[in-house]
């Protein structure tokens, strides 16, 4: 068939490079993921408790473990000081309640901007806008294996799947959200994750996009990567069977309600996905308001003690104090600078009563 377009001999394109943008500052090499992975290793025993943690949430998912999947923590980790004494509150109490909850503390790096603000620790690390990602890299990688090193099993969010390398190996379970739950690039990142996964419902609060990406995560891809040396690579995926949604409400309002997880359970089961659901008590659901998640988390409790057993978790956003606070020059300790959060007294009682609720049922 003839062609109106010629083809280019491949001769006749310039030898020369073309450089675009040259009044640019030439870029900033960071250390590739193994070499972070090298400087800041983890031992044979610490592998395996992070091994052991992974099998623990699949077991929930799947149902062979009755306990109630609950991440929590800050909605973002701005200071290592508090987010260690956070952890270490959190490590004791994980042990008390372990026979009714697995507690998975929330290590959020990396946060979402809609347009512009702090993108988190991992980013600017001295909340300067000095963006020394560096530093923000091997001091995340740092706090999270202090925190696995007391006995958690650690979640964040992976946002730049570039930065994913560099903390992979110390997280017991992900979230992707729900801004980045219908990008074909977390999906594949998704597949070749070894820790189960929570897709989160789109910002508009439907689902169609979660489900989809957890058919996509379930199947093997080939896909453009880095390699841990920092090499461009294609990487291939075997898919990842150990994911789930994350209800977190959007523009029209909550669904944690009995008669929205009925719908989002018909539509699991007409996809044929595995109906395992966990509800995000902030966001939308809380109409932002901190306070408002353990309304959230008691209505989502009292469902499963009814018997629904397909809601198998729950997300809250907690740290020392409540509420949240402006960038300052002198921040408060132990509180928020991102999502407002629930105080740790407030997470304490909740989860303590749930835990009794769950023993005595």
């Amino acid at each position: 068939m003839n062609s109106s377009v010629a083809a280019t001999n491949l001769s006749d394109l310039p030898s020369a490079a073309v450089t675009l943008l040259d009044s640019h500052p030439a870029p900033l090499r960071l250390p590739s993921a193994l070499a972070l992975k090298q400087q800041l290793s983890l031992d044979a025993a610490l592998t395996a408790q992070i091994a052991a943690h992974r099998q623990s949430v699949c077991a929930i998912l799947n149902g062979e473990d009755s306990r109630l999947l609950v991440v929590v923590g800050p909605c973002s980790i701005h200071d290592p000081e508090s987010a260690l004494e956070y952890a270490a509150r959190l490590a004791g109490l994980a042990e008390e309640v372990s026979d009714q909850m697995l507690l998975v503390m929330r290590a959020y790096v990396e946060k979402p901007r809609t347009t512009v603000g702090w993108k988190g620790l991992a980013y600017d690390p001295h909340l300067d806008g000095s963006d020394d990602m560096a530093a923000g890299l091997t001091l995340s990688r740092h706090l999270m294996r202090e925190m696995t090193r007391l006995g958690l099993p650690i979640a964040t969010e992976l946002l730049q799947p570039m930065a994913a390398g560099y903390f992979d190996d110390l997280l017991s379970w992900v979230a992707i959200g729900a801004r980045t739950t219908e990008s074909q690039i977390h999906r594949e990142m998704a597949s070749g994750l070894q820790m189960p996964v929570g897709f989160k419902n789109g910002t508009d609060g439907g689902i169609a996009v979660a489900c989809d990406a957890i058919r996509s995560a379930a199947h093997a891809h080939r896909h453009f990567g880095v390699d841990a040396h920092g090499h461009p690579a294609i990487i291939e995926t075997r898919g990842n069977p150990d994911t789930h949604i994350v209800l977190r409400g959007g523009h029209n309002g909550p669904n944690y309600g009995a008669q929205s997880i009925d719908a989002v359970n018909a539509s699991l089961d007409k996809q044929r996905i595995a109906a395992r659901i966990m509800v995000d008590c902030s966001h939308a659901n809380s109409g932002k308001d901190p306070l408002r998640q353990p309304q959230v988390f008691n209505d989502v409790l009292n469902q499963r003690l009814a018997g629904d057993r397909t809601l198998i978790g729950m997300m809250l956003e907690s740290h020392l104090f409540e509420g949240c606070q402006p960038f300052s020059d002198s921040l408060r300790y132990g509180v928020s600078i991102t999502d407002g959060c629930l105080g740790w007294n407030g997470t304490e009682q909740l989860l303590r009563d749930a835990v009794d609720k769950l023993r005595y049922r």
